[in-house]
């Protein structure tokens, strides 16, 4: 699957991942968003349902157990090159989960992960529309 210029969107799934009063975060290693902080997650494989996914893709990036409780929305994230060309093209499905366990390590797209409270966000350095996504996550019961 080509990410970057592909020839059609790539369906993803992002984990609003909660334990209790904190929310997991991941630092994005690669473009695009390389050093933002953003929702752990990735690519649906073929075959995948979506929760299969996101616990798939928990477990290998950042070594979480999880249990996907319900669908936060979808949303897409297209990303144009200097000439208006879509270089990158997400459909993200985003998904509420409760940690179950396992310890959080960086790996794969990410560079570090940590547990955050509501009031810790201003810290960092999160895209717009994520944080608006976690407000809510925040909000929600688990």
């Amino acid at each position: 699957m080509q990410r970057e210029y592909p020839d059609r969107p790539i369906v993803t799934v992002a984990v609003a991942l909660r334990d209790g009063e904190r929310m997991l975060i991941v630092r994005r290693k690669n473009q695009p968003r390389r050093g933002m902080w953003v929702l752990p997650g990735g690519a649906i494989e073929l075959g995948e349902t979506v929760h299969q996914a996101a616990v798939r893709e928990l477990r290998e990036e950042c070594g979480a157990e999880i249990k996907p409780l319900r669908f936060l929305g979808v949303e897409d994230r297209i990303f144009p090159d200097k000439e208006s060309r879509v270089q990158y093209h997400y459909v993200l499905i985003v998904l509420l989960a409760k940690y179950k366990g396992g310890g959080i390590t960086a790996s794969s797209d990410i560079d570090a992960a940590e547990w955050v409270r509501e009031e810790d966000l201003p810290r960092y350095d999160i895209p717009d529309e994520v944080l608006r996504i976690l407000h809510r996550a925040f909000h929600e019961p688990l």
